[in-house]
């Protein structure tokens, strides 16, 4: 296998210096995730010191450290670990020769990133690469920036942020040929305090843009207008996607496969491609849009991208979908419990009536972050609980107080203060034939639920 970095290329892109020369495969800065090739860098943070754990990934297999202390393994001293990790992230890009993809969103990020590279990956085998998990913020995008081989011809990012101005720093690293915003939701509202003010901070991400860069860009939001306004200052080519019949590239039709997926027809400018979403959900066919409308854009192959739509299984914490045994019998579980918002959490909930089951069954964590207005946003989603034909709900954490009066005579419902709670009423809620949905905020913690319930763990 080809070494991403060498010794000297990296003392050369961080201004450090190599003790020895040595070659890496990958770029790790958690020691838990080293593997056997790895450059370990030592960051120092706010909660612990990388460098105490350089004997831990050198026992994972790591191959060099980047640190701010001579050491006895192969190491390469620079003066700031975490610069050093932004300046090799910058010198991947500057080496690349690939198409960059940028992607950014209140909700379908990750799904949007996934099915991007699996669509180029499918095109052109091992020429692909991405952030993993959810890596988009100051430390994740340079560590996936640094990760990408020179040889790759295709690079997906995905960018977030919670404040004004850290989408710009970080799309001026990453420089997309194309930059997507998914979707504008309320999310972060406690730091933004208007949906526009999210809109804008989204559209940052079109700043970064090389020249001749595409802004794609979703038809169908209320905030379109300002999206495109914003791209139209940095890009020469703006695409829109969605349902709309104006829309550049539109879901001509769609409609359920009946396995929980959909049947799509899109129009993809000049193009017209029929293919199957694996993914559950409406948002599903919205992204598939965005990723054709990206694909179409760096000249890649759109049938292959609608084969990789059919192949993609759910991500854990998004949409996953077990097959759980139980006594006596099965449920089926839904894992989408590493994020929510308003948008998001009344989507899911609207497809999960969709589901067959004996009962449906929804675990709901709290949406966090949404400001002054989250009682409102916790007590709307009374509505589509009742018209999904949710048979129960488990409400999660201090903030589904709202949503827990507004159910009051209309479902059957708890109310648990947190998922050590949740689990513990998971025996007595579960009966074989359920679907079960579990849905929140990834720090309400309800991924301890899912690893419960598919190791029978309750």
């Amino acid at each position: 296998m080809t070494p991403i970095w060498t010794a000297r290329a990296i003392a050369a892109a961080t201004g450090g210096t190599a003790s020895t020369d040595f070659t890496v495969q990958g770029v790790a800065f958690d020691s838990r995730e080293v593997t056997k090739g790895d450059l370990f860098v030592a960051m120092k943070g706010e909660a612990a010191d990388g460098h105490a754990f350089i004997d831990r990934a050198v026992a994972a297999g790591a191959a060099g450290i980047v640190c701010e202390t001579d050491i006895d393994h192969p190491h390469v001293r620079v003066a700031d670990s975490v610069a050093a990790l932004n300046a090799l992230g910058i010198a991947s890009r500057a080496r690349s020769h690939g198409r960059i993809i940028g992607v950014t969103g209140s909700a379908g990020k990750t799904g949007t990133k996934e099915a991007l590279f699996a669509a180029l990956e499918r095109f052109r085998p091992g020429r692909a690469h991405r952030s993993v998990k959810s890596y988009n913020n100051h430390v994740g995008v340079p560590l996936s920036l640094a990760r990408m081989p020179s040889t790759a011809d295709y690079g997906v990012f995905e960018m977030g942020m919670n404040h004004a101005g850290e989408l710009a720093e970080l799309t001026r690293m990453v420089r997309p040929h194309v930059a997507i915003v998914t979707t504008i939701a309320p999310a972060h509202m406690e730091f933004f305090g208007s949906e526009e003010a999210i809109a804008d901070a989204k559209g940052e991400i079109f700043e970064g843009l090389e020249t001749g860069g595409t802004a794609i860009v979703p038809f169908d939001s209320p905030h379109y207008a300002r999206l495109r306004a914003k791209a139209e200052k940095h890009a020469a080519h703006v695409v829109s996607f969605g349902l709309g019949a104006e829309a550049d590239v539109r879901a001509v039709d769609w409609l359920s496969d009946g396995r929980g997926g959909s049947l799509v027809t899109a129009e993809v400018q000049e193009s017209l491609l029929c293919f199957t979403i694996a993914q559950a959900g409406a948002h599903w066919v919205s992204n598939s849009l965005a990723v054709l409308a990206a694909v179409k854009a760096v000249g890649g192959d759109l049938p292959a991208a609608g084969l990789a739509f059919a192949e993609m299984a759910g991500l854990a914490g998004r949409g996953a979908r077990h097959r759980v045994p139980v006594a006596d019998g099965h449920i089926l579980l839904i894992d989408e419990s590493y994020n929510a918002n308003p948008a998001s959490m009344a989507a899911t909930i609207g497809q999960f009536g969709s589901e067959s089951g004996d009962r449906r069954i929804a675990i709901l964590g709290a949406m966090r972050e949404l400001g002054p207005d989250s009682d409102s946003y916790h007590a709307a989603l009374a509505a589509p609980l009742v018209a999904a034909g949710v048979q129960f709900a488990l409400l999660v954490g201090a903030e589904m107080a709202p949503l827990a009066k507004a159910l009051e005579g209309r479902i059957d419902f708890a109310h648990v203060p947190d998922h050590l709670a949740a689990k513990a009423r998971l025996d007595e809620l579960i009966r074989p034939g359920d679907a079960v949905l579990i849905k929140g905020s990834n720090s309400v913690g309800l991924s301890h639920l899912v690893t419960a319930l598919t190791n029978g763990e309750y």
